[in-house]
């Protein structure tokens, strides 16, 4: 980060200006997914739009490049190392490639319903997704922020008859048996043996990551693992990575006044492991 930098990756707003290309007309409302994506190269035609490099100045990879081993999408409000892009923390936003990345916000929807469409609510429906959750299936999902209530959500909506969430917050741990899980204080007992208990000695048909990189400080990327033994064991079976549906740079932007911000400005990622 530099100073002067403007934070804030997860936001909506109304569309005040429009660029010569832009699909986008003045006085919609958008929800802006944080990615920077042009929309065009092979990373978006497989929709893995936070691998697009093209949103990316050149001057940016080299960093991306020595941390992760390689060059990401560009995005919002998140550090020089994703291109330095002003985030949503402000009046208003510029918003590269905005024919790609924006969703338009159909009129009578109030925004504080659609405005986790920009993150953390993709985020966990898509931990859940990538955990192939069967009707009846147990789920664990480890961390109760944001993107695991979702997830917790997510894995209901999608089947489960049962979430055990993990965490040490007692606050969240109750903001998840408010959405119907079961909870695990991790530091009032030992995850493994009351998962056990809980699960009959059988363990989680599906597990979810839900903690995030930021947790520990140290690197992550955000997968899903079908696991071919006990969920306990060391993870084996496919790595899929979780490409997220967003934006990305160019001529053809859109600037939006900021309706409303998420609070954290945080990059966040979710794994799920599925036993087969």
């Amino acid at each position: 980060m530099k100073a002067g930098d403007v934070l804030g990756h997860e936001f909506m707003g109304e569309v005040v200006e429009v660029g010569a290309k832009s699909t986008l007309k003045k006085g919609q409302r958008v929800v802006v997914p944080f990615t920077i994506a042009c929309g065009s190269c092979f990373h978006c035609g497989k929709h893995q739009y936070s691998a697009c490099p093209n949103g990316l100045p050149a001057d940016n990879q080299d960093i991306a490049r020595e941390l992760y081993g390689h060059e990401m999408s560009a995005l919002f409000g998140y550090s020089h190392m994703t291109g330095g892009y002003a985030g949503g923390q402000a009046e208003y936003v510029r918003v590269p490639f905005s024919d790609v990345g924006p969703i338009v916000i159909p009129d009578g929807v109030e925004d504080d319903k659609v405005l986790f469409l920009s993150d953390i609510l993709p985020t966990g429906w898509q931990a859940a997704e990538y955990a192939q959750i069967e009707p009846g299936d147990t789920v664990a999902v480890w961390g109760c922020g944001p993107v695991g209530l979702f997830a917790v959500q997510s894995a209901f909506l999608m089947g489960a008859e049962r979430v055990i969430a993990i965490d040490h917050f007692p606050h969240r741990l109750e903001l998840a048996k408010r959405f119907g899980a079961e909870t695990i204080n991790f530091e009032d007992s030992a995850t493994y043996d009351a998962l056990m208990e809980m699960t009959g000695g059988i363990g989680p048909d599906a597990v979810i990551d839900a903690v995030g990189l930021e947790a520990t400080g140290c690197s992550s990327t955000t997968s899903s693992i079908r696991s071919r033994r006990r969920p306990f064991s060391a993870p084996i079976g496919r790595i899929r990575s979780a490409k997220r549906s967003s934006p990305a740079a160019r001529a053809d932007a859109c600037r939006c006044r900021r309706s409303t911000a998420a609070s954290s400005t945080s990059f966040r990622s979710a794994r799920s492991w599925k036993r087969g």
